[in-house]
């Protein structure tokens, strides 16, 4: 259904057929251009904000640096000021102007604009709170890159669960997006499993679970290599071996990077979570490595020390560097050195982001500095987006952790308190499914909780509790509204919105709230697109269920004897079901219907 409000000019960088705020921000911006030249519509508009307590929208006078008090250049918007489709009052406060909306229009648009971009959008798919800002653009992002042999970890986890949600977010934003995982594939741990395995190893294990039995290899060779200085000779021999090309060295270990790759695949997959490309450091030609030093020979930047080759980034407070090994094997830096050249030729990105923990912050600006050293004209488009740690992530019995281990116990816990409703249990197709989804939930939203870069405690009881902002907390908001429809039976199909009257909402104060907040849903992820934060999404999502779950007792569906209010609520509920929907499948969260 097309927008019933009047027409406006257009301002740059705004969208009102996607972001129906967009048209109301500009309606503002139009009166306090019109009362205030020289002020142009698009420097006011730059001056509306979400205002606070109760307040739809604020401009801050002094912002605009014009000649005269802020008094007097509110009286002159004020003066003669009459309600419209978009505004019906303004107030004065001290520097400030603070709008409030045209509770009427608000509604209906919103949920106009909501049900018409997720059952009618031009694209096929769901689109609302998409927008085209990276139309022709290429992403390409590396994240998660676990190490083989070595157990996928917690902070492989982090890198998993925000990786992906930037991969959700630029293409919700129009980018075309390549997401990359790089393993750990290569390097003297691997001479070191090669030497284990003769000792230790099992094909039988193996099969079972290829990461697992390679992990407890590398664990009992480790222990030998601390008795026995022979045991890392050998294993870097192996591994020189493997650098050199020799097919004898390389025939297990590719065995061992398939069977793990398939693992792995299989994890991601209960993750939510697929990449376009599974790559590596063995996959890092030694071309494009030899061609990064050569490129730092000639420029001077790379000295020798005792046979091992380093880069003096002093200079920059960067330290030194060191590029390869005086046995002549190539360490990771070199190995991401040679793969950003790689990348380059291969995608011709507009941007490439890495997803790696804070702790690699002086790898990172040491690899970057070394491609702008380079004079790579693309070496500015790289980006780190990094993150904390997390503290105390171990099973209940305080074992070494594993996802997997992980993963089954958040699902085992979900079980177990679910089954203590029996009535809704029963109702349940597939209990183990929704049980191991909630438990996911828990942990991903536990992650994305608050700003990525801090560290935070994991806490079992906390992520899975049906109280507070929780992940189950938001898997029920979405389940209770999704049971709206088979609990309303005699309302559904619902007719088409230019049937359904709304107006009987403009009197709730609740349904005003979350018609805002919906319709705030397209500006929640372009500010994530500027930020990387997944914290303001997990935020705006428990806002919602807030507003909802306040408007369930007064805003009643079953029980209402008037069929026109019961089937505008309903519409409003189904409405924020599926923005609520939206915005977990954005974190990566798979949103139940039933649990």
């Amino acid at each position: 259904m097309v927008s019933s409000l009047p027409s406006l000019p257009s301002v740059l960088g705004t969208d009102p057929s996607s972001c129906i705020l967009d048209a109301f921000r500009t309606a503002i911006a139009k009166r306090v251009s019109d009362a205030l030249p020289p002020l142009t519509l698009e420097q006011a508009y730059t001056g509306v904000d979400y205002g606070k307590k109760g307040v739809d929208f604020t401009v801050a006078l002094p912002r605009f640096r014009l000649p005269c008090k802020p008094d007097d250049l509110a009286r002159k918007v004020t003066t003669d000021f009459q309600p419209d489709d978009f505004v019906t009052s303004i107030t004065h406060d001290k520097q400030f102007l603070h709008f409030q909306l045209n509770t009427a229009s608000l509604i209906r648009e919103v949920l106009n604009q909501i049900h018409t971009l997720t059952y009618n959008s031009p694209t096929g798919k769901p689109s609302y709170g998409t927008n085209t800002s990276g139309a022709g653009k290429k992403l390409v992002i590396e994240y998660s890159s676990p190490n083989i042999a070595k157990s996928f970890h917690v902070g492989h986890l982090r890198s998993t669960i925000i990786g992906a949600f930037l991969d959700n977010l630029y293409k919700a934003c129009g980018w075309e997006v390549v997401s990359l995982n790089y393993l750990g594939d290569w390097g003297t741990q691997f001479g070191m499993i090669t030497t284990g395995f003769e000792k230790y190893g099992s094909q039988e294990e193996l099969e079972k679970d290829a990461i697992k039995h390679l992990y407890d290899v590398y664990v009992k060779v480790s222990k030998d290599a601390d008795s026995d200085p022979n045991v890392k000779v050998e294993a870097a021999k192996w591994f020189k071996r493997m650098e050199d090309g020799d097919e004898s060295a390389l025939a297990n270990w590719r065995v061992w990077r398939e069977m793990s790759v398939k693992k792995y695949t299989e994890e991601y997959e209960r993750l939510n979570v697929s990449f376009k490309v599974y790559t590596g450091e063995s996959e890092v030609g030694k071309e494009w490595q030899d061609r990064a030093l050569e490129r730092l020979e000639e420029m001077g930047l790379i000295s020798d020390v005792d046979g091992a080759k380093l880069v003096d980034l002093e200079k920059w407070k960067l330290g030194k560097a060191v590029l390869r090994k005086a046995n002549g094997t190539s360490i990771y830096l070199t190995r991401d050195l040679g793969g950003a050249i790689e990348r380059w030729e291969k995608y011709h990105f507009d941007k490439m982001i890495y997803v790696v923990a804070s702790q690699q912050d002086l790898h990172l600006s040491q690899f970057f500095k070394m491609l702008s050293l380079m004079e790579f004209p693309w070496a500015d488009h790289l980006e780190h987006v990094n993150y904390g740690l997390v503290l105390g992530m171990s099973t209940r019995k305080g074992t070494a952790v594993f996802l997997d281990q992980i993963i089954r116990e958040a699902s085992s816990v979900m079980h177990e308190q679910m089954k203590r409703n029996e009535v809704k249990y029963n109702n349940i197709e597939d209990p183990e499914m929704v049980a191991r989804e909630v438990g996911i939930t828990g942990i991903k939203i536990q992650d994305m909780a608050a700003k990525r870069i801090n560290n935070y405690t994991f806490n079992w009881d906390r992520m899975l509790s049906f109280e507070g902002d929780t992940g189950p907390y938001l898997q029920y908001a979405h389940v209770r509204l999704t049971s709206m429809e088979r609990k309303n039976p005699e309302l559904i199909p619902l007719p088409p919105p230019s049937q359904i009257d709304t107006s009987s909402l403009a009197s709730s104060q609740h349904a005003r709230d979350i018609a805002i907040l919906l319709g705030s849903y397209p500006d929640v992820v372009k500010t994530a697109l500027k930020t990387h934060e997944p914290s303001g999404v997990v935020t705006f999502a428990f806002r919602l269920a807030h507003a909802i779950s306040s408007a369930w007792e007064t805003l009643i569906v079953k029980g209402e004897e008037d069929t026109e209010k019961a089937r505008a609520r309903l519409w409003l509920y189904l409405c924020a079901r599926d923005v609520l929907g939206a915005a977990m499948r954005l974190l990566s969260i798979r949103p139940l219907e039933r649990m």
